[in-house]
């Protein structure tokens, strides 16, 4: 397994995974937020790469996704952003969160020469089905690159014991059918689900689609590993767009976000310290 998700992720409780946008809303900010984030308590994050034609974003992240690719952001972009993370001391590893068709007009063999040169640590694919994967299972294998799987309340029997028998880093629990973004409250079959997912799964189970809330990581704790948060992170981000982008307001700005992400994640670290 990649070196970082060793030391991070594998065999922890209550992760926190967050999600943002590459360039939401410009470079700088996304360096900055990374940090923040890791400040606050994240495990790893999820670097989402910005895409015209997501198939599982919501409004929220499709928002933030023409905010970035109003300001020039590219796949080859978003990845060399991460060594500038590095540069300014993020430890934590970084996935990065695309669809198949920008690694197939950029190239495998580009796209992971990229991976390596700017130190990232793992790459989640969402649209490409588990029974098409091999070949980037393979490749990320042999670049140490942690690949991430999914798995939905959909997912067969059959099938989850064989996407849990490859997967690696964590396993990324969809919490309820449809696209990203905010629930008001889960289906109580999510909790039958991630037991289930649980019985087979060797890493950490990790659940994300709809939570924004401490009170639903409360209700989630005892059921996985940990949770990933998206739109309602990337939501503060947008609300707080033209003071993100000017230098004089963008540090007031990050402390906002700031203090929203350890509104979330304080709960989770209590309970870490109750449990030692």
């Amino acid at each position: 397994m990649n070196k970082r998700f060793s030391e991070h992720v594998e065999n922890k409780k209550n992760l926190f995974i967050p999600f943002i946008v590459a360039g939401d809303p410009d470079n700088e900010t996304t360096i900055e937020l990374a940090l923040k984030l890791e400040s606050a308590g994240a495990d790893a994050i999820e670097l989402g790469i910005p895409y015209s034609d997501p198939l599982a974003d919501g409004p929220v992240i499709q928002a933030a996704s023409a905010r970035a690719l109003k300001k020039g952001m590219t796949l080859e972009k978003a990845i060399t952003l991460v060594s500038s993370m590095r540069k300014k001391g993020l430890k934590i590893p970084v996935v990065i969160f695309t669809y198949y068709n920008l690694l197939l007009q950029l190239g495998l063999e580009r796209f992971f020469a990229l991976m390596s040169e700017n130190d990232v640590d793992g790459l989640l694919v969402p649209d490409l089905p588990f029974e098409e994967s091999e070949e980037l299972r393979k490749k990320c294998k042999a670049e140490n690159i942690t690949y991430i799987s999914l798995v939905a309340p959909t997912t067969s029997e059959v099938r989850l014991k064989e996407i849990v028998s490859e997967a690696q880093g964590f396993l990324y629990c969809v919490s309820s059918l449809g696209v990203t973004g905010t629930r008001s409250e889960f289906h109580p079959s999510v909790y039958t689900f991630l037991t289930n997912v649980r019985k087979y799964a060797k890493i950490p189970v990790a659940v994300g689609f709809g939570v924004s809330q401490p009170e639903q990581i409360e209700q989630l704790k005892d059921h996985c590993d940990g949770v990933i948060v998206g739109s309602a992170i990337v939501k503060q981000i947008g609300e707080r767009e033209n003071k993100l982008l000017k230098e004089e307001t963008r540090m007031e700005a990050l402390e906002e976000v700031f203090q929203y992400v350890c509104s979330l994640t304080e709960p989770n670290r209590r309970l870490v310290n109750d449990r030692r």
